[in-house]
């Protein structure tokens, strides 16, 4: 199968960085969909002019108020599917994700089109500690929602989706919108039958980086999603059952 894959960037107020990131992407001449979570003026009109100056590559959506990185990052999935876009890489807009990475990403996609090929970070000593911890705790549930360890890192956001199979999930479901986004569609693809890649990759936390995660909102909505995954799991279970006996 060849695929048609292009690289989407939620972005939300990120105009210290995001012109940094583009730069880094744009040798490996792919398509770029940023899509504008209703940020403020400054980063709209940077974001603006970066499309304007470079239309072939770069194609600006915007929402009109903040809906969340989920949301925007579903925005962006229907715009290029509607592109004759096969996959779309997933990658955040604030220096986080290791961009050197991304061919081997492509590749895996190339390799393995049905699947999600999905980012497992190598920390280094610049992430806080407490969000590290915390991931351990989505793990356990991620783990219990699958009845295995296929998945083994449902939060970072560097990864590739397959478009027809993950749209079709989403129109059919009710999706988080924010950052539980990354945990539910990954464990909904899972529940789908897509197979889930794993590429290990260098994560960091920038000095002065820009972050929306709020402790407590964010991680309130982890919990009340992982709440209602482990109800569906229940209905799943027999399914789940046999892929794990079978596999």
């Amino acid at each position: 199968m060849t695929i048609r894959p292009c690289i989407i960037i939620p972005v939300y107020n990120h105009h210290t960085f995001i012109e940094h990131t583009l730069e880094q992407i744009r040798i490996y001449d792919v398509p770029v969909f940023l899509v504008d979570d209703g940020s403020i003026a400054e980063c709209a009109t940077l974001l603006r002019e970066l499309a304007e100056s470079n239309p072939q590559t770069i194609h600006l959506l915007r929402l009109d108020r903040n809906q969340g990185k989920g949301a925007a990052v579903m925005e962006g999935m229907r715009f290029a599917a509607g592109k004759t876009f096969t996959h779309a890489l997933q990658i955040d807009a604030d220096g986080q994700h290791n961009t050197k990475d991304i061919p081997q990403f492509l590749e895996q996609a190339k390799q393995n089109p049905d699947s999600v090929i999905c980012g497992k970070p190598v920390y280094d000593s610049s992430v806080p500690k407490g969000r590290l911890y915390g991931r351990y705790l989505t793990h356990f549930w991620v783990w219990v929602e699958t009845l295995s360890f296929d998945i083994k890192d449902s939060m970072c956001g560097f990864r590739v989706y397959p478009l027809a199979a993950t749209l079709d999930l989403i129109n059919k479901n009710r999706i988080a919108s924010r950052m539980d986004f990354d945990i539910e569609i990954l464990v909904r693809l899972y529940w789908k039958g897509l197979k889930i890649i794993t590429v290990e990759t260098p994560v960091i936390y920038p000095e002065n980086g820009v972050s929306h995660f709020a402790m407590v909102k964010d991680n309130i909505r982890i919990t009340k999603t992982h709440t209602r995954l482990v109800f569906a799991m229940l209905g799943k279970l027999p399914c789940l059952i046999k892929r794990k006996m079978t596999s």
